[in-house]
């Protein structure tokens, strides 16, 4: 029986979807994970601790498991995880995306330099090392720019600034949250920081899988909530896409370009692209590309899909890893989902209002992800949500109020 290598941070919220994914094809799952698993020593196969901070410890303890349990497929879940599996796989002859494909869509700035090297569209960018004086080169640059972490997630980290002034206090901010992230949680950090062009435009999401380098769309999202700044905090994402036939083409042909620029030819991936006014009607350049990553959308967003036959979003990358690429439709219905954000920091104290939100027509669920009496953190520092909203109905604008009105209903105490 086929047995698959599921590499999952502790952290993740996708544990359970992925192994019951796997559980549903009928073949065997172990889950590595960077905390040590209490019951790995009887459960003939189930969990592997991996230190996923050592990238070549990591792998040897991958060949080491495939000794004794053979495996037939790595999948990552993260940024974290993929360049670990990229590494195992080739190294035990599997099938995989390149580590250096897999560093470009960890890396910011490689990421950005590759796109612009293969004449895509792309803001102009530039970088400035942590302990660089960011007064000289505030007086260099044209506004408003975005400054980013290079190897950070879930918009931690990024900040816009608008003149000089901002820009000096950004870069201090955004210097503080790495220096703090390596001396607290010991986390590998890239010594610069990447100053970007802020594009102007509605931002989409494409969740697709990748087959001998042709995209395959998924789902198209919808971002109706403006990302603007001066942080970038995601939170509605619905599904079909409200734009027009011609620009959703333009973003599926902008999207597989860029894949095909980095070589990410195999599995999952989520991009995120932006749509300037400009280029509504008139798409000289296309859509920019703001991110890419060789992964599917994260957190418990993918809930929100469903395809046909009842497959989830982790059936048909695990059919893929597994060298059964199945494309089926997605489901008629509208869908989508609200990544509930935080508020403020401090101690979640109590949440009110969530049964009257779950009783909403159209919601579907409504899952709290951070625990009551856990400290709680914002962006620009933090990187979690306090939980996600999903919703179902006939029209992608209808899923949208009805998101909107559930989270209306809910009201967060923190101290």
């Amino acid at each position: 029986m086929p047995r698959l290598l599921l590499l999952i941070p502790s952290t993740s919220y996708r544990v359970s979807d992925f192994v019951s994914s796997a559980h549903r094809l009928g073949v065997d799952v172990t889950v590595g994970s960077n905390e040590a698993q209490v019951l790995g020593s009887i459960s003939n196969g189930g969990t592997v601790s991996i230190d996923f901070k050592k990238t070549r410890l990591a792998v040897a303890t991958i060949e080491e498991f495939n000794r004794k349990y053979p495996l037939s497929a790595i999948v990552p879940v993260d940024e974290m995880t993929g360049i670990i599996a990229a590494e195992g796989s080739k190294k035990l002859g599997l099938a995989h995306n390149s580590p250096e494909t897999i560093r470009l869509t960890g890396n910011k700035l490689l990421l950005r330099q590759k796109l612009y090297q293969n004449d895509l569209p792309s803001p102009n960018f530039q970088k400035i090392k942590l302990n660089d004086n960011p007064i000289g080169v505030s007086a260099k640059l044209d506004y408003p720019c975005v400054l980013k972490p290079l190897n950070l997630s879930a918009s931690q980290g990024v900040i816009r600034a608008n003149n000089a002034k901002e820009f000096i206090i950004a870069f201090e901010r955004v210097k503080k949250i790495v220096l703090n992230l390596k001396l607290k949680h010991k986390m590998e950090i890239l010594p610069e920081i990447l100053i970007e062009e802020y594009i102007e435009g509605e931002e989409v999401a494409l969740e697709g899988v990748m087959i001998n380098g042709k995209l395959n769309t998924l789902a198209l999202f919808d971002k109706p909530d403006p990302l603007e700044g001066p942080y970038f905090e995601e939170t509605i994402y619905v599904t079909p896409s409200r734009k027009s036939e011609e620009i959703k083409y333009l973003i599926k042909n902008m999207a597989e370009q860029a894949a095909n620029a980095i070589g990410l030819n195999e599995g999952p991936i989520h991009i995120e692209l932006r749509i300037t006014p400009k280029r509504e009607n008139a798409n000289h350049r296309g859509p920019c590309v703001i991110e890419i990553a060789a992964r599917s959308i994260g957190g418990l967003c993918s809930r929100s899909l469903k395809f046909g036959d009842g497959l989830t979003l982790e059936d048909i990358i695990l059919n893929h890893a597994l060298g059964i690429p199945i494309l089926p439709d997605r489901e008629k219905i509208s869908s989508g989902v609200m990544m509930i954000p935080i508020p403020k920091a401090g101690v979640l104290e109590r949440i009110d209002g969530i049964l009257e939100a779950q009783a909403i027509k159209g919601v579907n669920d409504l899952k709290i992800t951070i625990p009551i009496g856990s400290k709680v953190l914002p962006l620009p520092e933090g990187n979690k949500y306090l939980g996600f909203i999903f919703a179902k109905a006939k029209t992608p604008n209808l899923v949208e109020q009805i998101l909107r009105k559930a989270f209306s209903k809910l009201s967060f105490k923190i101290n």
